[in-house]
């Protein structure tokens, strides 16, 4: 088999994993949760766009969204993006530093003025974004 073609069924595996996934979310009765599942990466891109757009942003950190897109654009990465978990865990975590750049910055209220998905996914982020998945009290429910 060509390379091609063990990308495209790598792709199709991961998208009939993800799909079931959500599928069982919804039968479970937790819709919320398979839609903030679903808008999760659209969601991030809308941030970063929003981010490289704003004019609160300082050039430098404007910098490191332009190379976080150019990263996750390339069609190589430090782990192939055919390789199922471990090619996309790899632009997660770039993501999240970059992110964790913004919030030690004092970017995290801009952050969450910006982002345009579900609250819960948000929360999700800015755990991943501060020094240690430190929560606030304010992200604390209950």
């Amino acid at each position: 088999m060509q390379w091609w073609q063990w990308l495209l069924i790598s792709l199709g595996v991961i998208l009939v994993i993800y799909a079931s996934f959500l599928a069982w979310l919804v039968m479970r009765g937790r819709r919320e949760d398979a839609r903030a599942l679903a808008t999760f990466i659209p969601d991030c891109i809308v941030l970063v766009t929003r981010l490289a757009r704003d004019p609160r942003v300082p050039r430098r950190r404007k910098v490191s969204l332009i190379a976080l897109v150019a990263y996750l654009s390339l069609p190589f990465d430090l782990v192939p993006d055919f390789i199922p978990v471990a090619g996309q865990l790899d632009d997660a975590i770039i993501v999240a530093l970059v992110l964790r750049h913004f919030v030690n910055a004092g970017g995290e209220q801009m952050i969450r003025e910006l982002w345009p998905g579900p609250e819960q996914s948000l929360a999700l982020i800015l755990r991943l974004a501060r020094p240690g998945g430190a929560q606030r009290e304010t992200d604390v429910i209950g």
